[in-house]
């Protein structure tokens, strides 16, 4: 933990008070505080939903080992899937609703039978997932007993650490940029940063949302960039766009994909070591009739190690935006970055604490601008 603790954020740095409806407009604010709100209250029912249709199935789901005869993996596997089908079934109208929403105040353009198609691939994806992660889990079980769940972590951080390095492999939905102008920008920037050449993608989403992106991942020979092609456009200016860019590549020149591998180990080994424990008055994770339990036992640990997790991504982000502005030295062009970002996703740019805790994977907007001006007063501008 001592190694992923550094980071390029001064240790003194003070962020002082942004007034967010100068900052960013009234206007703006108004709206995007109406638009986020109702996400939260949709966020809380699903999150009640799921985890009552969770405990249900924990005590019922066991019931259906009697109908099976793929064997102990097998069934677990069925079990396992049973269970994410009637979740996703039971979330589907909270999504569906969240769609209108967006759609209500032209967030996207998606129609619902799209959305519906890609919420498949979503879920097809996650059965996948499921299956490997059971048949792991249950087979050391079944050889190691009540002591699979070290080793058993040690090898989901080994897939986690393989997904990462070859997921720019699997993705054909982006085509190199070509924009001269930001890769030339990008030339200077992997100089000041330390780094080889990173290659940088775009990704068509203009049809579907108006929302900006950019994102970084992959690491050592496959690492790369991607923007959304909502970045390349209005309302975001050449400078912004380039703000953006810095910051990609400074989560890989601060090794944060890596980084993110390590926080996931942090992680993995009490999780496995709970989920172990849970499960032992089921017979264990080497039965089947554990996995209904298991399924619920995540849910919760995920959303208890939620606040844990958002920290750790939150100041990744803040490094990365300290780093883009010492490459950059634009404090204006990252202001007006996240005002962007504002204007086409309709961010809450001062959400409510408990949401950041929750599920605030970034630095607030009004944070990251607030960052900007500390640094350009440091300057002595």
């Amino acid at each position: 933990m001592v190694l992923l603790w550094p980071t390029a954020v001064p240790t003194d740095l003070v962020l002082g008070d942004v007034d967010e409806q100068a900052v960013f407009g009234a206007e703006l604010v108004e709206r995007a505080e109406r638009f986020e709100r109702f996400l939260y209250v949709l966020w809380v029912l699903s999150q009640v939903a799921l985890l009552a249709t969770l405990w249900i199935y924990a005590r019922k789901g066991a019931g259906f080992t009697r109908e099976s005869a793929a064997g102990p993996i097998g069934t677990g596997m069925l079990l396992g899937m049973l269970g994410l089908a009637i979740v996703w079934l039971v979330n589907l109208p909270f999504r569906l609703v969240g769609h209108w929403w967006a759609l209500r105040y032209d967030v996207t353009d998606e129609g619902y039978i799209t959305w519906l198609l890609d919420d498949w691939i979503l879920l097809g994806a996650q059965f996948v997932s499921l299956c490997l992660a059971l048949v792991i889990v249950m087979g050391l079980a079944r050889r190691l007993g009540d002591n699979w769940w070290l080793p058993g972590a040690a090898v989901f951080v080994v897939i986690a650490s393989f997904f990462t390095f070859v997921s720019p492999y699997l993705d054909y939905t982006t085509e190199p940029l070509r924009d001269e102008p930001l890769l030339e920008a990008a030339d200077r920037y992997e100089s000041e940063l330390g780094l080889s050449d990173v290659p940088a993608y775009v990704q068509e989403v203009a049809e579907d949302t108006d929302q900006a992106n950019a994102y970084a991942y992959g690491f050592g020979p496959t690492r790369r960039i991607v923007f959304w092609d909502t970045v390349l456009q209005d309302p975001f200016d050449q400078e912004e766009q380039q703000a953006v860019l810095a910051h990609e590549l400074a989560h890989h020149s601060q090794r944060h994909l890596t980084e993110g591998i390590g926080w996931f180990a942090i992680f993995a080994v009490p999780g496995a070591f709970v989920l172990m424990l849970a499960t032992k008055g089921r017979g264990g994770m080497g039965t089947p009739e554990a996995v209904p339990i298991a399924l619920i036992v995540v849910a919760l640990f995920q959303l208890a190690t939620a606040p844990a997790a958002n920290w750790v991504t939150r100041r990744m982000e803040a490094e990365a935006d300290w780093k883009a502005l010492e490459v950059t030295r634009g404090p204006d062009a990252v202001e007006g970055a996240m005002i962007g970002l504002s204007e086409t996703s309709l961010g809450d740019p001062d959400p409510p604490a408990w949401t950041q805790l929750l599920l605030g994977t970034h630095p607030a907007l009004a944070d990251r601008v607030a960052m900007a001006r500390a640094w350009e007063s440091r300057q002595g501008r």
